[in-house]
């Protein structure tokens, strides 16, 4: 018995790295899952895997910067399933670089692929939540908010510090609805680090070895599982924080 038990999420950015993570995290306790992504076959292999864990898994796709479309797709994951009662907002398109060889369009993606598609989403669940008696918000953000050393990072850090005060203003405003929202900030083995540690294996090395703990974490059992806890009763007074699951990791740079 898994203390997620009866429980649906709904989780973005699912057919990969952290948010696969999270997902099959979330499974091992018991959670079904609405595994939502821009790739079908990503999501089909998400679902299998989540399937032979022994719960529901049925795959939505979707690019959360589509916010016309979020209401329509959270509703349905609703019928389907039957209700929801965990939300965790993943998905992040965004660009990196020096400011002044980004354009505006690149900006904007960041903050169309994170506070702009997690308010959607955070304002679609929110009835589903409250009817089922309350339930859990977590948005992925990162300790790039907090680098002394922004360089390159501008645009990333600026969206995902918009979520990070989206997640207090939330938790504030619907605690008394039964509804926890939460961040957290991953230090996480992805896909996405995979490619940066191969383009800057140098910057990769120093960054690793910042780490107290020695290793940057897996998406499923470091990441996923922190993730699952936040999501359980034994977490149920907290709500409104940002939690750094880096490690143990100083301010890097």
């Amino acid at each position: 018995m898994g203390h997620l038990d009866g429980k649906v999420a709904v989780v973005s950015g699912a057919g990969q790295g952290v948010g696969q993570g999270i997902a099959l995290a979330l499974a091992a306790d018991g959670a079904d899952v609405a595994v939502l992504g821009r790739t079908p076959e990503k999501l089909d292999t998400t679902c299998a895997l989540l399937r032979a864990r022994g719960v529901r898994a049925e795959p939505f796709v979707l690019d959360v910067r589509d916010t016309a479309r979020v209401t329509e797709v959270v509703d349905e994951a609703a019928a389907r399933f039957g209700g929801i009662d965990i939300l965790v907002n993943n998905a992040y398109t965004g660009a990196y670089g020096p400011l002044l060889q980004l354009g505006d369009a690149q900006f904007r993606r960041g903050f169309d692929s994170g506070p702009f598609a997690a308010f959607a989403f955070m304002k679609a669940a929110h009835p589903h939540l409250k009817a089922n008696g309350g339930g859990v918000i977590v948005n992925l953000v990162t300790s790039a908010m907090v680098r002394w050393d922004l360089s390159t990072y501008g645009a990333y850090a600026s969206a995902k510090a918009a979520l990070r005060t989206l997640t207090r203003a939330a938790a504030c405003e619907w605690g008394a609805d039964g509804i926890r929202v939460n961040a957290v900030a991953p230090h996480a083995a992805s896909p996405a680090y995979a490619g940066w540690q191969e383009a800057h294996p140098e910057e990769a090395e120093e960054f690793c070895a910042s780490i107290p703990l020695g290793y940057v974490g897996d998406c499923e059992q470091d990441i996923g599982r922190a993730v699952a806890m936040i999501c359980g009763p034994d977490a149920r007074y907290l709500t409104g924080a940002t939690i750094p699951l880096d490690g143990g990791q100083a301010h890097f740079g």
